[in-house]
C-alpha cells in the first residue's frame, strides 16, 4: 500500500492520527448503515415480489374476463362501454425517506360515478361489469407495485454507492493512513536515535 507523501513531523503525525480515527469511525457508521439498508431492501424486495405475483395473477384473470366480455358483446357496444371511465382518479406524488434515500410515495384519490358504471346495463353483458370492477380494484395495487419497484431500484443504487465508500475506506484510505503513520513513527524514532548518538559523541569528545 503506497503511503501518503507528507513530511515526517510530529505535527503531521498528530493530524494523520486524527484522520485515521475519523476514517475508522466513518467506516463503522457506513458499514452499519449499509447493513441496515440491506435489511430494509430485503423486506421491500419481498413485498415487491409478493405484490407483483398478486398483480400479475389478478391482471391475467381480468384480461380473461375482458376477453369473455368481448366475445359475448357486440364490438361497437364493447368499445363504447370500455372507453368510458367508471372512476375519476387523482394521484398526489411525493416522497418518503428510507434510510436517507427519497423513494416515491403516491396517494390515490378515487371519485366514483353516481351511476356506478358508465353504460346502461341493457347494452352490455354482466361479464363486462365484472371486468370494469376488477380493473378499478386493480389500479391502486398497480400504483403500489410501481412505488415498491422504484424504491427497490433506488435502494439498490444507494447500497452499491455505500458499498464503494466502505471499500474505499477499508481497503484504501485506512491502510494508507496506517502505513503513513508507521513511516512517520519509524522516521521520528530514527531521528531521535541519531540525535542521541550525536549527543553521546559530543559528550565523549568533551
Amino acid at each position: 500500500m503506497a503511503r501518503l507523501n507528507v513530511n515526517p513531523t510530529r505535527m503531521e503525525l498528530k493530524k494523520l492520527k486524527a484522520r485515521l480515527q475519523t476514517a475508522v469511525r466513518g467506516h463503522k457508521l457506513l458499514k452499519d448503515k449499509s447493513d441496515e439498508m440491506i435489511r430494509r431492501f430485503t423486506l421491500i424486495l419481498r413485498e415487491d415480489k409478493a405484490l407483483r405475483d398478486e398483480v400479475e395473477e389478478e391482471l391475467a384473470q381480468t384480461l380473461r374476463q375482458f376477453a369473455v366480455a368481448r366475445s359475448v358483446t357486440p364490438a361497437y357496444n364493447a368499445e363504447t362501454a370500455f372507453s368510458m371511465p367508471s372512476v375519476a382518479l387523482k394521484a398526489e406524488c411525493g416522497t418518503e425517506s428510507v434510510m436517507g434515500v427519497d423513494v416515491p410515495k403516491v396517494t390515490l384519490f378515487e371519485e366514483r360515478r353516481t351511476d356506478a358504471l358508465p353504460y346502461a346495463f341493457s347494452e352490455i353483458t354482466s361479464e363486462a361489469d365484472y371486468s370494469v370492477e376488477r380493473v378499478s380494484a386493480l389500479l391502486p395495487r398497480l400504483l403500489k407495485l410501481a412505488e415498491t419497484e422504484k424504491a427497490v431500484r433506488l435502494l439498490a443504487d444507494e447500497i452499491e454507492r455505500n458499498k464503494r465508500r466502505v471499500n474505499a475506506l477499508e481497503y484504501v484510505m485506512i491502510p494508507q493512513l496506517e502505513e503513513t503513520i508507521k513511516y512517520i513513527r519509524d522516521k521520528l524514532d530514527e531521528n531521535e536515535r541519531a540525535a542521541i548518538v550525536r549527543l553521546m559523541k559530543v559528550k565523549s569528545k568533551a
